[in-house]
């Protein structure tokens, strides 16, 4: 098992879709500063869900959204070189 990422990288949130909880994985292959936010279908920013500096390795966050309206969210996970998104859908 490597417990250090060979790239950058974002997860697939599981379980997607999710009532109310999902959990977002990702991973460092060096020392950064990231930043995992999300946002609704408008763009506008829902809630940081971390935010940082962070050693290389794998992590796991989980989102409680049960106080947000059901509908498509997007997932946004930056560092200073790279930058993913993936779309969850909160179904209530």
């Amino acid at each position: 098992e490597d417990m250090i990422p060979d790239n950058y990288e974002l997860g697939k949130s599981y379980p997607n879709p999710f009532n109310p909880i999902t959990n977002i994985q990702y991973g460092i292959p060096e020392a950064d500063f990231i930043n995992l936010s999300v946002y609704d279908i408008n763009g506008k920013l829902i809630e940081i869900l971390d935010q940082g500096n962070k050693v290389a390795g794998y992590y796991t966050i989980v989102w409680n959204a049960q106080y947000v309206p059901s509908g498509t969210y997007f997932i946004r996970f930056s560092t200073s070189t790279y930058n993913a998104t993936q779309k969850v859908s909160l179904i209530k």
